[in-house]
């Protein structure tokens, strides 16, 4: 795939170079949108130049799929009638992307040239939350009068559908602009041209609020299969909706930003190549300041057991595995709940429950992860690598406290994205190198305790 990726690449820059135009265009109309960006990635300063070759509606779903980047470098080579025939084009919500990304002298040009009745769309859903429901929406759907009939709501679907973004759904409002039901396209293709549509429309339905959380609106189109979800203000009328494909891109940027917070980086924005060395730099120095402040607790204990660890040197060899298993451990626990949170699978109700079935969990790893460990001591380390220092009574020391640790790490890795939740925090900040840093001082002090207890020192 990426060989032929390399070759339709060079046959593109080779037509370029010899300025063949016609035989360029050509290639690319049968290709996809999203390929044609992709391709467009590579070209760098030639893509406005592949960009003028392609016909309006195809030009302007290449434009959406095209980074930030690229649709300014686009928009600055644009004149104004060119800049006008893309933006009309557009859907409502792509222009709202586009402008939320662009710098102020780009977006004040893009509302210059956008209609009066766009721009004055675009200023209201600017208007919203960044994490809202209502600034991901569209204001470009199908409404219809419950007491019309199929054949004048077919008319009206005719007349308006070009322009709107999806004409699947069709939404059926009363003189206050209410949603009172939804009604699909394929109802309307079998019903008869006299039926009305308040006869045949479907009165229980599934709506949002414009100040919802979006990722929240995104895991309800995810979950009831829905191509779209109607919005509706505080007083039930219908403003916008929100479609499946924005709801992907809602979904993908929280996914990202999880994942950046669980490995203790602070969320970017921007892909990988095209963010600054300084700015990867800030948004990793604050945590691992964090995490080598708070590692501070973990030297103190060692400071305060130097003693022990003085009359049984050998203890000390065995810190980095306790700690390493306590930390993975945990973090096995975290990221499962962090994920059943995220999915609704599981709220702060279920703690006790959640807690339960971790212990069962950690015990059986912990005795596992012990009896494969007693065996690995005294074969390995005391009979292959000839120490005497590891005895069975050290071994022992070492597994109870491999128990031990386990447990409290499973137990401290699901219980903290839980409370993290409850408190209003994002539960992804809870994550594995926070809950490390936590379960290596508990195993620690499991260590020198059990120690204590077992070699009397």
């Amino acid at each position: 795939m990426e060989e032929e990726r390399e070759e339709l690449l060079e046959k593109i820059e080779d037509l370029l170079s010899r300025k063949q135009y016609a035989p360029l265009r050509d290639l690319l109309l049968p290709m996809e949108a999203a390929d044609i960006a992709a391709l467009c990635g590579d070209l760098e300063e030639k893509v406005p130049l592949v960009f003028r070759l392609l016909p309006k509606e195809l030009a302007a779903e290449v434009f959406v799929e095209l980074d930030s980047d690229q649709q300014e470098l686009l928009i600055q080579s644009f004149s104004n009638t060119e800049l006008k025939e893309v933006l009309d084009e557009l859907y409502l919500d792509d222009t709202v992307d586009i402008v939320e990304e662009m710098p102020a002298n780009v977006v004040k040009r893009i509302l210059r040239h956008s209609d009066p009745e766009m721009r004055k769309s675009i200023n209201e859903i600017l208007k919203y939350p960044d994490d809202s429901t209502g600034s991901i929406m569209t204001t470009e759907f199908v409404d219809l009068k419950e007491n019309m009939t199929v054949e004048d709501a077919l008319k009206r679907i005719r007349r308006t559908g070009p322009d709107k973004e999806t004409i699947n759904i069709c939404y059926v409002i009363d003189e206050q602009r209410h949603l009172i039901g939804v009604l699909s396209i394929r109802t309307l293709l079998l019903a008869e041209e006299d039926d009305i549509i308040g006869d045949i429309m479907e009165r229980n339905f599934i709506c949002v609020q414009t100040l919802d959380d979006q990722e929240s609106t995104a895991r309800a189109l995810s979950k009831y299969d829905f191509l779209a979800l109607p919005v509706v203000d505080t007083e039930n009328r219908l403003v916008g909706i929100v479609t499946v494909d924005d709801a992907m891109d809602v979904l993908q940027e929280e996914a990202t930003e999880d994942i950046e917070k669980m490995a203790a980086i602070l969320p970017s924005d921007k892909p990988y190549l095209k963010t600054g060395v300084l700015e990867t730099w800030k948004a990793r120095t604050p945590w691992l300041l964090v995490l080598m402040l708070s590692a501070t607790f973990t030297g103190i204990i060692l400071t305060h057991f130097e003693g022990a660890l003085m009359s049984c040197a050998i203890l000390t060899s065995f810190v980095p595995m306790l700690s390493g298993t306590g930390g993975n451990s945990g973090t096995q626990a975290s990221t499962a709940i962090i994920r059943a949170l995220s999915l609704g699978e599981v709220r702060f109700s279920d703690v006790f429950q959640v807690l339960w079935k971790e212990f069962r969990v950690a015990f059986c790893c912990g005795i596992c992860l012990a009896c494969a460990n007693f065996v690995k001591m005294m074969i390995v380390d005391r009979w292959l690598l000839q120490n005497p220092s590891v005895t069975p009574m050290v071994a022992l020391v070492v597994c109870v406290t491999l128990v031990g640790t386990v447990l409290c790490a499973k137990l401290v890795g699901c219980s903290l994205p839980l409370l993290a939740e409850k408190l209003g925090f994002d539960p992804a900040v809870m994550a594995s190198p926070f809950i490390s840093t936590i379960v290596d001082s508990i195993s620690l002090l499991i260590y020198f305790q059990v120690a204590s207890a077992l070699l009397g020192i």
